[in-house]
């Protein structure tokens, strides 16, 4: 039976695990945090929660999928409720639409915001679905070796939507700045900006208006846990608290990693960290890219993030809360292009215990608020306070209520602490841009090429970021090693 270590204990290297031990080979994770979970991981404080990273349940199918594999369920580890409504949208003072979780609502919405626009979204969402189906039955789960894994009957007859981005194609269509906006938003999930971003990830727009938003009882670490009990069921260790200083290679092959300056044998190494730092973890002449092959990559955004517990509940907001009052374009130039900090952000806001009483006390409101900025940015904590101060002002304004008097704490994480915990390069917080140049064949590969044994997974590679593709990323790579293990 090979050994195989697997560092980092994200959800693409407890996908990872799972599918390895389950083939028979002898699975430890390292994880170097005291928690599992990578980005998924859980803040408590006060009889407050918050999930640390991922808030959005979205792809529910890619979660029974995996499930599946191990003739499981999600139910059979957590239970899962469908958001009513999905997501509220601000745009002005008391100015916002909710998404319902109905499809038949959606297309009024539309189209009493603007006249005949409920029209086109149904030709559009129709085009979603059928992208959506072929991204997830025929090319999410190839492993990004060659061109020929996206040449299909189907991407050939359709091949110009990966010539032309989501902004064009709704933009042609639309003319609401408050649809256009709605239409935009799932795609920043990839991590690029909706005209950078080709129109075939469309089917982020089928995941979010066709398939819904859910919400797992207790948060998101309850999926994590769920994985950790699946691999555990299966016979995978776990070690958190184990910082790997060293992938070590002799004669171009793995023999093992070295822990806190202790050696580990292993037969095989799967890497669930940050690809970027996982290299640097090899001997220089292993590494497959350069830092100015990196230094060209196009990020996806870092975060500045707030956990607040406030000692009442707000009013006018939903779960999950968008608040789209200034002009993304403006702030995307501060992202992609100029790095700098926004001077209007738009930025998101989630109240878990609105649906979820786990995650604050009685009365009581648990809050996370996200500001998407560029990686690599100065970050100290008279910025991270006048931020915080500028997005509660607007939140007050926005949503008509005083606030700011009923704060009992807030918790920040940003740029330095996403480098710190995570190893993420530059401070990012969802991995590589799915641009059209880092799609696919494109992005960083699975299987090193200068040291047998080794791979790589998680949303710096194939399929790329979020929950469900990094899960993917898991499958993928475990495949990688049943069949190229020497």
């Amino acid at each position: 039976m090979k050994n195989i270590i697997i560092i980092g204990s994200g959800f693409s290297s407890l996908s990872a695990s799972c599918y390895l031990a389950q083939k028979g080979f002898n699975v430890t994770i390292l994880e170097k945090n005291s928690s599992v979970g990578g980005r998924a991981r859980v803040f408590q404080q006060n009889g407050f929660k918050f999930d640390i990273g991922p808030t959005w349940y979205w792809m529910p199918d890619v979660f029974e999928k995996f499930f599946n594999d191990f003739n499981k369920k999600p139910s059979d580890y957590y239970n899962l409720k469908k958001l009513a409504p999905a997501y509220q949208v601000y745009f002005d003072i008391l100015e916002s639409l909710t998404i319902s979780d109905n499809i038949e609502e959606i297309y009024s919405i539309f189209e009493s915001e603007e006249k005949g626009s409920s029209k086109y979204l149904k030709k559009f969402l129709k085009a979603a679905k059928f992208n959506y189906e072929i991204a997830v039955n025929n090319m999410v789960y190839k492993p990004g070796n060659s061109i020929t894994e996206l040449i299909t009957f189907d991407t050939v007859k359709n091949v110009n939507q990966f010539f032309k981005s989501i902004s064009s194609e709704v933009r042609t269509n639309i003319k609401s700045k408050k649809l256009i906006q709605i239409l935009e938003f799932p795609v920043l999930f990839l991590g690029a900006k909706p005209s950078n971003t080709p129109s075939f990830y469309s089917f982020m727009n089928y995941a979010d208006f066709g398939l819904g938003t859910w919400h797992p009882e207790g948060g998101m670490f309850e999926v994590v846990k769920a994985f950790v009990s699946l691999a555990t069921e299966l016979g995978v260790t776990i070690k958190t608290n184990q910082n790997v200083d060293k992938i070590e290679v002799e004669n171009g092959k793995i023999t093992g990693v070295t822990v806190d300056g202790l050696f580990m044998s292993a037969d095989i190494v799967v890497s669930g960290a940050d690809y970027h730092h996982s290299e640097t973890l090899l001997d220089k002449k292993y590494r497959m890219y350069s830092e100015e092959y990196w230094s060209k990559k196009t990020f996806a955004p870092s975060s500045l993030l707030f956990y607040v517990g406030f000692n009442k509940k707000l009013e006018n907001v939903a779960h999950h809360t968008l608040f789209f009052d200034t002009d993304f374009d403006i702030h995307a130039i501060g992202i992609y292009d100029t790095p700098q900090w926004p001077k209007e952000p738009l930025f998101y806001a989630s109240f878990p215990s609105i649906t979820d009483n786990s995650f604050a006390p009685i009365n009581n409101e648990a809050a996370t608020f996200l500001i998407p900025i560029a990686p690599g940015i100065e970050d100290t904590s008279e910025i991270r306070e006048y931020y915080f101060n500028l997005i509660i002002e607007r939140l007050e304004k926005l949503t008509n209520q005083k606030v700011s008097d009923n704060i009992l704490f807030k918790q920040s994480y940003c740029v330095n602490d996403f480098i710190a915990d995570y190893n993420s390069y530059k401070g990012n917080a969802y991995g590589l841009a799915n641009t059209l140049t880092q799609t696919a064949f494109l992005r960083p590969k699975i299987i090193s090429k200068k040291v047998q044994n080794l791979f790589f997974t998680g949303q710096l590679t194939v399929p790329g970021p979020g929950v469900p593709p990094s899960i993917i990323s898991g499958k993928i790579v475990s495949e990688m090693v049943v069949k190229n293990t020497i």
